[in-house]
């Protein structure tokens, strides 16, 4: 009998193999690198278990665990590898990230020393794109090894094999990198185990003295050079060409306003001198942009007006700007973000109640064109737009002034009429809570940064996205034009800033050298110059054109910067901050010419003056720093220059 029953019993296994082995493919197919490894290797202890015997005979059953030469192993294990460092907490991640590519290198390298050619073309293709921005010389030397016999040809390979590969990190970083990879140690985590305990070079350092990103496979190696490389692409910074017809209407109408008011200079002159055509600025085409109408001739006229009349800041004993401080009371801590629009006629801000509050800078009553909609509301100076479904956290006036945008934490941007002051669209898109919204220099694209790592590009017309910005490690926290529309500027908390061509959806430069999350950008006018703020209280001052930082500018301490605005010249910065003050810095005093030798990366305040100033209560400004204007315990959310070089700032007072 029992002889009779043994081939259902064996029948009965297989298939329960081939459903562990369905439920596996499934788990890898979808990414689920970790409980993939518990199947795996709880199914490896059952089938030991169950065929374990006293005469030591084999059921016949296949080894559910790979083999660690198994070739789809190392792109699992690099794949969990990945994902883990970027779902890693920020504190930890820039050093986590660090070991990510010579185990990369290595990985593939060793693909190829066992033949496995196909299995080696297809992690390098999937997984170095990753790398280019930092290392792209070498990965650009790696693609070209096809072979076994490549590697022992080719310098670079070599050189990765001879030396170990030099990572800074802490203590702590490392504990938490190599406890999961022995999480994973059934789908290849003893591999990368092995590989960073053999070709790489981990150096435990404290951790406030890991802000520069320096490593590589000789002492001093960093990622500077491909930085640099990476930056040399080409880019048009110059101002956008206006279409031939609408030119001409505006000339026409400046020349009649000349004569009837027989400005000096005339005003039709000055604008063919401020819009002249630049040896780089971009196509027409390559923005493409709606029919202009009337009123964008007159917004045209009124902006040249406005141009003529402004005080002029940056000349020899020029005033300093005059700043307009509004405080917000009341606010139960619940204001998140703050905008005013070009006129400065009103301001709007953003709650975590999930509505979004305007107020009239000039006490005008907010009244909808359609009189249906003011039934039931009394006639105020302020107005509520409630229709989102979570915390507001970035809101943007166009720049006709007659539509507003505002972003959330439900994953919606919504476009509301300030004519009707109701809802016209919501644009979904992000799966992740949305930190800031701006709308571009001509108003009928913005472009939005989000929780989930990305950027993305719209147009109001469109309710889904034109371009998805990729590649930050980490939470994308605010985003800015280029005033010729044709780029954008991302900062991080990976501590990165990014430009891209909108064009193309791609990166065309990195900029490193910040030590925290960037929460603050602003493009020169002349769109030359990038200045950059976040939580380590410096801004730097980045020349475009090169991707080259030429200045470092302190003064407010400890705390996070909010908010950074240009003067209309291009020569005057002004800051606004948590530590309750806005600041005003002179750009153009000790920064270097585009082509002088740039800071290095990795500079930072010397430790003995940064010790001598954390003994010192008093906050030691740099030279360039030209006024500071203290509130009464009142962050400042917001900075911005009118048309007119006045500032306006804004916040909510800490009750």
């Amino acid at each position: 009998m029992a002889d009779r029953q043994e081939p259902p019993r064996r029948n009965a296994l297989l298939s329960l193999e081939e459903l562990n082995r369905i439920v596996l493919e499934f788990l890898n197919k979808k990414g689920y690198a970790r409980t993939e490894a518990m199947l795996r290797l709880e199914s490896s202890r059952a089938f030991t278990q169950g065929s374990g015997s006293a005469t030591g005979v084999s059921t016949g059953i296949m080894p559910l665990l790979p083999t660690p030469n198994s070739p789809e192993m190392y792109s699992r294990a690099y794949l969990a590898l990945k994902e883990w460092v970027e779902s890693s907490l920020d504190l930890y991640q820039p050093e986590l990230a660090r070991v990510l590519y010579p185990v990369f290198v290595h990985l593939y390298l060793e693909l190829l020393k066992q033949n496995y050619l196909d299995y080696a073309q297809d992690f390098f293709d999937k997984f170095s794109e990753s790398h280019l921005v930092l290392h792209k010389s070498e990965i650009d030397t790696l693609a070209g090894l096809n072979l076994p016999q490549h590697v022992e040809e080719n310098e670079t390979a070599q050189l990765f094999l001879q030396r170990k590969y030099k990572v800074l990190m802490s203590h702590t970083s490392l504990d938490l990198l190599l406890s999961f990879l022995h999480s994973i140690e059934s789908i290849g985590g003893i591999i990368m185990v092995h590989v960073i305990n053999d070709h790489v070079d981990v150096e435990i350092t404290p951790t406030q003295t890991l802000n520069a990103p320096s490593a590589g496979l000789l002492p001093g190696d960093g990622p500077n050079g491909s930085v640099t490389a990476y930056n040399s692409q080409s880019v048009r910074l110059g101002r956008m060409p206006l279409e031939p017809e609408f030119q001409q209407e505006v000339t026409a109408m400046l020349e009649q306003k000349d004569k009837t008011e027989k400005n000096d200079p005339p005003l039709a002159t000055v604008f063919a001198d401020s819009t002249a055509a630049e040896t780089d600025s971009p196509a027409v085409e390559s923005l493409p942009l709606p029919k202009y109408r009337p009123a964008d001739v007159q917004a045209t006229i009124k902006k040249l007006v406005d141009s003529q009349n402004r005080i002029k800041l940056g000349v020899a004993q020029a005033p300093l700007p005059s700043v307009c401080m509004y405080t917000f009371h009341n606010t139960h801590d619940e204001m998140n973000c703050l905008a005013f629009n070009d006129d400065a006629t009103l301001v709007a801000g953003g709650f975590s109640d999930s509505f979004v509050q305007l107020w009239s800078l000039k006490g005008d009553k907010l009244s909808s064109m359609i009189k249906e909609e003011n039934a039931g509301v009394s006639p105020s100076s302020t107005r509520r737009l409630i229709g989102h479904a979570g915390s507001v956290f970035g809101v943007s006036f166009a720049p006709d002034n007659r539509t507003l945008l505002s972003c959330s934490e439900d994953q919606t941007v919504r476009l509301w009429s300030l004519d009707t002051y109701t809802a016209l669209a919501a644009y979904k898109g992000h799966s992740e809570p949305i930190w800031d919204v701006k709308y571009g220099p001509f108003g009928h694209y913005f472009a939005t940064a989000s929780h989930d790592q990305t950027a993305r590009l719209w147009s109001c017309d469109h309710i889904n996205p034109l371009r998805v910005f990729a590649g930050h490690m980490s939470d994308v926290d605010n985003i800015c034009w280029h005033p010729n529309g044709t780029y954008l500027f991302t900062g991080s908390t990976d501590k990165t800033l990014r430009m891209w061509d909108i064009s193309r959806g791609q990166s065309v430069r990195v900029f490193i050298g910040h030590s925290g999350s960037i929460t603050a950008t602003a493009v020169s006018p002349d769109g030359r110059w990038l200045a950059s703020a976040g939580e380590d209280s410096v801004i730097h001052l980045w020349d475009i054109g090169s991707g080259r930082r030429l200045k470092t500018m302190r003064g407010h301490g400890r705390m996070s910067i909010y908010s950074l605005a240009f003067s209309q010249e291009g020569s005057v910065l002004v800051s606004g901050s948590a530590d309750n003050s806005v600041r005003v810095w002179d750009v153009k005093k000790n920064t270097p010419e585009t082509g002088s030798e740039p800071e290095p990366y990795e500079s930072q305040i010397p430790a003995k003056l940064g010790a001598e100033q954390r003994k010192r209560k008093d906050i030691q400004a740099s030279s360039d720093q030209m006024a500071v204007f203290y509130t009464k315990r009142t962050p400042v959310y917001n900075v911005q220059f009118t048309s007119r070089n006045l500032v306006l700032a804004g916040g909510a007072f800490l009750s």
